[in-house]
């Protein structure tokens, strides 16, 4: 489980350090997702915290029971959507940072370093920032954000699951699988596919 032993040595010059991450970059359907959570300076984790990890390695019964306590004990968090109409117009990669910088733009107080999951990130905010491959299963509030990225996208598309019954979201999230991908050759895209991504096994180009 993660400790926050790599935001402790910056929190000695640093009061607010922000991590950021994001869900929903490989399914067809749904939005692209991402979070930011700042915790109070020298924070340490307990109770149920002291169970955060990379939120992939969790069950969703857990990142559910997360959630509300990451929220509780940040100073500030922020969750961003950037929907299928968009990915589409500007590309995935555009609509992740697009996605990641609103999420840090809305915490209220500028954090004043910004550590990323991934190798890429293109700031907004004129604030330091650090990449970080595999930076949420390393930094704590990087994990924090993932868990929150997560759940709030796997609520959208639960959600969306009554709307558009027939694609079965509430079940694979937007993401391929064969069931999805059946339903997408049963009865076509919705409003809520991404045109761009193409599906080879439908014969798309």
């Amino acid at each position: 489980m993660l400790s926050t032993d790599y935001e402790q040595p910056l929190w000695e010059s640093l009061s607010r350090v922000c991590g950021i991450d994001e869900a929903g970059r490989g399914p067809l359907a749904g939005p692209v997702v991402a979070a930011a959570v700042v915790f109070p300076r020298h924070f340490r984790p307990s109770g149920i915290l002291a169970q955060l990890n990379d939120s992939k390695t969790l069950t969703p019964e857990l990142r559910r029971e997360l959630a509300p306590a990451i929220r509780q004990a940040a100073e500030s968090w922020a969750v961003s959507a950037v929907d299928a109409e968009t990915i589409d117009r500007i590309n995935i990669l555009q609509a992740t940072m697009l996605a990641m910088n609103r999420a840090a733009e809305s915490l209220g107080a500028a954090p004043e370093l910004l550590l990323v999951d991934g190798n890429r990130f293109r700031p907004v905010l004129p604030v330091p920032f650090e990449t970080i491959v595999k930076g949420d299963s390393k930094v704590f509030s990087i994990a924090a954000a993932s868990v929150l990225a997560k759940t709030h996208r796997d609520e959208l598309m639960t959600g969306y699951a009554a709307e558009y019954p027939e694609y079965g979201f509430d079940r694979h999230f937007g993401y391929p699988t064969g069931a999805h991908v059946e339903a997408i050759a049963r009865h076509g895209r919705c409003a809520l596919h991404r045109k761009s991504f193409r599906l080879r096994k439908l014969g798309e180009k």
